[in-house]
């Protein structure tokens, strides 16, 4: 049986559901192997243990937080 791991920082349950619904059904619209046969597994990491350019994604947000509302 297929397995899809997708790792990424923090989600919200909703985008949870979504993003694993989504992945199965288009790796099985690729391989035309039945969606009943594919795992999924979601490695979520803290913000702050996920970074990119040297910038935490805590640190990352914060910015763009304050980019975003300058008051």
């Amino acid at each position: 049986m297929p397995m899809i791991t997708y790792t990424s920082g923090a989600m919200t349950p909703e985008t949870r559901a979504t993003l694993i619904r989504r992945l199965t059904e288009v790796a099985a619209e690729v391989t035309g192997i039945p969606t009943a046969l594919f795992f999924v597994a979601l490695h979520v990491l803290p913000d702050d243990d996920v970074a990119v350019g040297g910038e935490t994604v805590t640190e990352l947000r914060r910015r763009i937080a304050a980019v975003s509302d300058p008051s």
